[in-house]
């Protein structure tokens, strides 16, 4: 389906993906691109459950758009084993004007096919999405 404001469309493996890391805990990370064409949002990266934070950040590209989801598991203060699955706008301040216009008008629309975000963030550096950071939001 097409994304009204942008007229990019929604693979649907997208959701197929998504689906597996929310449900069945397939996965750690997932990163989603435009294709070259930017008519279509496609899955990128997909990241096993062995995989760490490093390695997910480190698959952001330093000059391109991206969508991902993260599952951060976390212990709390009281000892309890949590998990949140984040969604991040990685838009860094490198990557071409049209890409990070393309990406944001698309945003809204990908990001309300995807049920069970609960936290969400833009990030155009790498600071901004720190380990620090997502425990910081994961709380």
């Amino acid at each position: 389906m097409a994304n009204a404001r942008s007229g990019v469309a929604v693979n649907d493996e997208c959701m197929l993906k998504f689906g597996e890391l929310q449900s069945k805990r397939l996965h750690r990370f997932l990163t989603f691109k435009m294709d070259d064409k930017f008519k279509e949002i496609v899955v990128d990266q997909v990241g096993d459950r062995a995989t760490s934070y490093e390695d997910f950040t480190n698959s952001l590209p330093e000059n391109d758009c991206r969508y991902a989801i993260y599952d951060f598991d976390f212990v709390t203060a009281e000892d309890v084993q949590k998990s949140r699955i984040f969604y991040i706008l990685w838009s860094p301040s490198s990557a071409k004007v049209k890409s990070k216009m393309l990406y944001a008008s698309s945003n809204q629309k990908f990001k309300s096919g995807l049920n069970g975000i609960q936290v969400e963030l833009q990030a155009t550096d790498a600071s901004e999405i720190s380990l620090d950071e997502i425990k910081d939001r994961a709380r």
